[in-house]
């Protein structure tokens, strides 16, 4: 019978065979669906309302890892039901670093999106889910709320679900379904805080957070995340395309 130790050895490089290797890209009409089942749980306004959570995610995951890699002191993350959040850290409250965790949010999203169509790009659909996996779990030790805590619990479950259960197929249909998503959900934000702002009612956003930080107007912060998220989308959306 062979040892634990053996069964091991057998198994990692077939782990790593997994994680390392390609899959083949699905056929085009997958990816078209995947793009109109992004699309229909994006526009509608009641759909978005649900979806907006993992967008949310996102945001506040960006702003956490931004803060890590600058040198703040994460201290912890929460969701709320009404799709805000709330990202808070230690450090000093100026210079780049707050500059940069303060503008990770809203640029986040597309360019995790953008990220992931590079990899499905390149054939690394088994490696897209286990590195979204393996965020979730660490953002999920960051949360600091109950709702905080089921969202992110159920999100990365589906991510854990899908990559060690379901055939290839499914597999690609969900990464793409997956990084659709976050390349147009990541665009509709930056619309939704420019309206808030032409109401006067979004003073304490990120935009406004960081014109206070750099002496730059809100404006062209703004502008720098409808950029990013506008020219994710086509970036990421030519690489899904293979255009």
């Amino acid at each position: 019978m062979d040892s634990p130790h053996s069964l091991a050895a057998l198994a990692l490089p077939d782990l790593w065979g997994r994680l390392t290797g390609t899959q083949s890209d699905p056929d085009l009409w997958v990816v078209c669906a995947t793009l109109a089942a992004a699309l229909a749980v994006v526009v509608p306004h009641p759909l978005w309302r649900l979806s907006r959570n993992a967008i949310t995610i996102a945001h506040e995951g960006g702003h956490g890892l931004v803060a890590l890699l600058t040198g703040r002191t994460l201290t912890g993350i929460r969701l709320h039901s009404d799709t805000s959040g709330l990202t808070l850290s230690r450090g000093k409250p100026y210079g780049l670093g707050m500059i940069l965790t303060a503008a990770a949010g809203y640029t986040a999203p597309p360019l995790l999106g953008l990220g992931g169509a590079a990899l499905l790009g390149a054939g690394r659909i088994t490696l897209l889910l286990w590195v979204a996996t393996a965020l979730l779990l660490v953002m999920l030790v960051m949360i600091r709320n109950a709702y905080g805590a089921l969202t992110v619990l159920l999100t990365g479950g589906t991510f854990l679900l899908v990559s060690w259960l379901a055939g290839p197929q499914v597999q690609a249909a969900f990464a793409y379904a997956v990084v659709w998503f976050l390349l147009l959900g990541g665009v509709r934000p930056a619309f939704e805080l420019q309206a808030k702002r032409r109401h006067a009612g979004a003073g304490d956003s990120d935009a406004d957070q960081l014109s206070r930080l750099t002496h730059v107007p809100a404006g062209l912060w703004l502008f720098l995340f409808h950029a990013v998220s506008l020219c994710s989308l086509t970036g990421g959306g030519r690489w899904l395309l293979g255009l």
